[in-house]
């Protein structure tokens, strides 16, 4: 059994669910299978409209979902609330964007007629992290249901209780519970035709190896450690500081895509320091997730408590930041911290982090600053800022980031139209935009050459095609 503690009060059960064995990750896979070709041979419009009931369904439980969602992670209630919302938000832009991107092409001219349709691949595993499982549930469920595949999905042990609520909302989609050996035996079926994980670096290897074995396509987005670079230009309101504050520190820093080394020019870091430590005093409330004003709850485990604290504690110029409120005592609460005085090889530079502890880092000039800031395996986000938007976005252009934010970091930077994805070993594939729609689909395409139409010419047996 799955027994889900309340990060915030570790004695209080949030909820009780069994793990499923290979042989119920079978049967789940075998009834997504038997509904895929009624599924996929719905219109595209019959498959819109049976998701808006879905979200119909969800946007009706919103606040009893956010309650539930804030009391298995931690995360503060308005974050919950606003991580539900966005994940309908991003439901409706694909049920209003997926009639165009996935349409039948047709090229009918003098070089032949040539047909290009998008077909979905059939049964799509989702296994889905515990850090943000709405969201992370739906940019998988939305574009892979659009498209006419169906699904099972696997969220976390750690926070599976609104994913799975959510995931079972929506047509054809089946839920299964457990660790390790249910995902395994999941990727693994072979009647799934399709993967998609989001999590950690070693999960994602595991992944990646066992859907390889199987010749099983893939999409993974993994973690990060994504350097915000302010070039000595940065003009910083103390609206600015606050977000860049919760670009590290949102969700107790256990987001993929937050800031998580800093990097500054030496000459403005007194000024920096002292403006961010006041940001964070105004902005940062660590407490319950459910008490009111509250921005910052626990993190997910002891274990993720533990970590975060060796890694942040003992070396270099530890500042801990925000306020508190409540009895942190019953939870699994971490200071935040803004560490300075670190060399580049120190293990919080090097290693994603994934909690409430952020480096500060000087530098000295732009070819250092981008020299550094790429010095990483990962390589999923980053941001600049700058008062200077064009000289913004010819820095970002050398960071090795799938996606580099400007002036902002973290979700205030996302949108639903730009497809986000790591490049280096923040994995491969896209989420968001018409890249993630076009993720869940295969080009099939039928050609006739004008050279073999009524009337062609028709062409040597040995010959070459032309260059149309």
């Amino acid at each position: 059994m799955i027994t889900k503690e309340n990060p915030a009060r570790t004695t209080e059960v949030v909820g009780v669910l069994p793990i499923t064995g290979p042989a119920g990750v079978d049967a789940a896979v075998r009834r997504a299978e038997a509904a895929r070709r009624d599924w996929s041979a719905h219109p595209i419009t019959g498959r819109i409209a049976a998701l808006r009931r879905g979200a119909a369904a969800i946007a009706g439980r919103a606040e009893e979902l956010a309650v539930l969602l804030a009391r298995e992670s931690g995360k503060p209630l308005a974050d919950c609330r606003g991580e539900i919302g966005f994940a309908l938000a991003y439901l409706e832009w694909v049920c209003e964007r997926a009639p165009d991107v996935l349409a039948e092409q047709v090229a009918d001219d003098g070089a032949g007629r040539l047909v290009t349709r998008r077909r979905p691949y059939g049964v799509v595993a989702c296994v889905t992290p515990w850090n943000a499982p709405v969201i992370l549930t739906m940019t998988k469920l939305a574009p892979a249901l659009a498209a006419g595949n169906t699904s099972v999905v696997k969220p976390s042990p750690l926070a599976p209780l609104t994913a799975g609520e959510v995931a079972a909302a929506l047509p054809h989609v089946e839920v299964v519970h457990g660790g390790a050996e249910t995902g395994q035996a999941l990727v693994t079926h072979p009647l799934v035709r399709k993967v998609a994980f989001t999590g950690g670096d070693a999960a994602g290897r595991a992944i990646a190896a066992a859907a390889g074995a199987m010749l099983t396509p893939s999409v993974l987005e993994l973690g990060g450690n994504d350097p915000a670079v302010l070039l000595p230009d940065f003009a910083l309101t103390p609206d600015d500081y606050e977000r860049l504050v919760m670009a590290s520190f949102a969700t107790s820093g256990q987001v993929c895509m937050a800031a998580k080394r800093l990097y500054v020019p030496r000459r403005r870091a007194g000024e920096f320091m002292e403006a961010y430590v006041a940001a964070a005093e105004r902005i940062l409330l660590v407490g319950d997730p459910l008490a009111p004003g509250v921005t910052m709850g626990p993190v997910i485990s002891g274990e993720a408590a533990a970590r975060v604290r060796e890694l942040a504690w003992g070396r270099g110029m530890a500042v801990p930041l925000g306020r508190a409120t409540g009895d942190l005592s019953a939870g699994y609460f971490v200071t935040p911290v803004l560490v300075a005085e670190l060399a580049d090889d120190d293990p919080l530079v090097v290693t994603e982090q994934f909690g409430p502890a952020v480096p500060l880092l000087v530098y000295d000039g732009e070819e250092e600053v981008v020299s550094r800031a790429n010095a990483s395996e990962l390589g999923l986000g980053a941001s600049v800022w700058s008062g200077d938007e064009e000289r913004a976005f010819a820095v970002a252009g050398r960071l090795e980031a799938g996606f580099v934010f400007v002036n902002t970091h973290n979700r205030t930077g996302m949108s639903l139209r730009a497809p986000f994805g790591g490049v280096k070993r923040s994995g491969y594939g896209r989420e968001y935009g018409e890249e993630g729609l076009l993720e869940y689909v295969q080009t099939a395409v039928t050609h006739a050459p004008a050279a073999f139409r009524p009337g062609g010419s028709g062409m040597s047996a040995t010959a070459y095609p032309d260059r149309t």
